[in-house]
């Protein structure tokens, strides 16, 4: 069970980035962009063609980040400038990069127009390399031998891909709440709230479109990247329905942990991306289910996400006018308790 959790939270720390990515062109920019499911393996086939070819992979990385971006400004493009509906943008970018993803992970054979998958069993990644400085602190045998004590029986092989994207995500959480609270950023959020108001102001609306759908894939790309190298390998398939994750992950968050400011949002997009996945794997070991009911799953999680804030609400909002109608009860029955007598008194005389 252990295992399975852990397990679970390392993937959901990595997807945790594609979260942030959807949050920030779903809810801020109130702009439904399918272009996830295409920027995720653009991220992931161009860190893993790099990687092949022997680029370091901070480099494979960065410029699959890069990668990321120009997708998403092509989005933004279609919608700003080829005044194309957002939902249509997001589908004709993806189904774009379906093929330029092909083709850039065909550049890693020669007899090959396109290639759907790179394995990566034997290349350097960055948690390869993350691993040989990790190795020598000595801090898996210790974490381990603490479990172990406590009665866990199946110990993780290694703490240091946990511990090094903790650290990432952390990092990419507090870049994302500066962006956000910086002019730009401010003015995207405006434009996701009133694009008509921000357009009064003199903004430019639809560069302020472009920088945030680009910023928003460079994220996805990023996460893409990241799983590419985790899971060693790179595959054509490895987007597909990757927008109702991440919407799983901001809605499971929201309905969790609230709104209330930037940096509560986007924490809580980051433990709803961790939840969503230990949820799919604790479900995952129920007899009756296998991995073929995973979309199943996320469709069953993500109603009960959307449905059961609803639920929530409207019991509070019962019991709230439950107790102003009793407390109006109190108040009336005090009322007739001080002015009763006088009442009384009154038709007397």
């Amino acid at each position: 069970m252990f295992s399975a959790v852990f397990g679970s939270m390392e993937q959901g720390i990595i997807y945790a980035i594609m979260a942030l990515g959807v949050y920030i062109s779903f809810r801020v920019l109130d702009f439904p962009d399918l272009t996830v499911d295409g920027s995720f393996v653009t991220g992931a086939g161009t860190a893993a063609t790099m990687i092949i070819l022997g680029y370091h992979p901070v480099l494979a990385t960065s410029i699959a980040i890069l990668a990321g971006f120009v997708a998403g400004c092509m989005t933004g493009l279609l919608h700003t400038k080829g005044k194309i509906n957002p939902l249509l943008s997001g589908i004709l970018m993806m189904i774009a990069l379906y093929s330029i993803n092909l083709r850039i992970m065909g550049l890693t054979s020669e007899n090959s127009i396109g290639r759907p998958n790179i394995p990566l069993l034997n290349a350097e990644t960055l948690f390869v390399q993350f691993q040989s400085f990790w190795s020598g602190l000595g801090i898996d045998s210790a974490l381990n031998s603490l479990l172990q004590m406590l009665g866990v029986e199946r110990v993780p092989s290694t703490w240091g891909t946990f511990f090094l994207m903790a650290l990432v995500v952390i990092l990419i959480k507090i870049i994302v709440d500066w962006f956000l609270k910086t002019e730009i950023g401010l003015a995207i959020r405006a434009t996701g709230d009133n694009k008509k108001m921000i357009r009064s102001l003199s903004a430019n609306t639809d560069t302020l479109i472009i920088i945030g759908l680009g910023f928003s894939n460079a994220l996805v790309a990023f996460s893409g990247a990241l799983i590419a190298q985790y899971a060693k390998f790179a595959d054509i398939g490895l987007g597909i329905g990757m927008i109702v994750i991440g919407l799983a992950s901001v809605i499971i968050g929201e309905a969790i942990f609230g709104t209330k400011t930037i940096v509560r949002t986007t924490l809580a997009v980051i433990a709803g991306a961790i939840i969503y996945r230990i949820v799919l794997a604790l479900a995952l070991r129920l007899n009756f289910l296998d991995t073929g009911d995973m979309k199943l799953i996320t469709a069953v999680i993500v109603i009960g996400a959307l449905v059961l804030p609803q639920f929530l609400e409207k019991k509070r909002e019962k019991n709230r006018k439950a107790k102003r109608h009793s407390e109006r009860l109190r108040e009336n029955q005090s009322l007739l308790m001080k002015e009763g007598p006088a009442i009384v008194k009154t038709q007397s005389d």
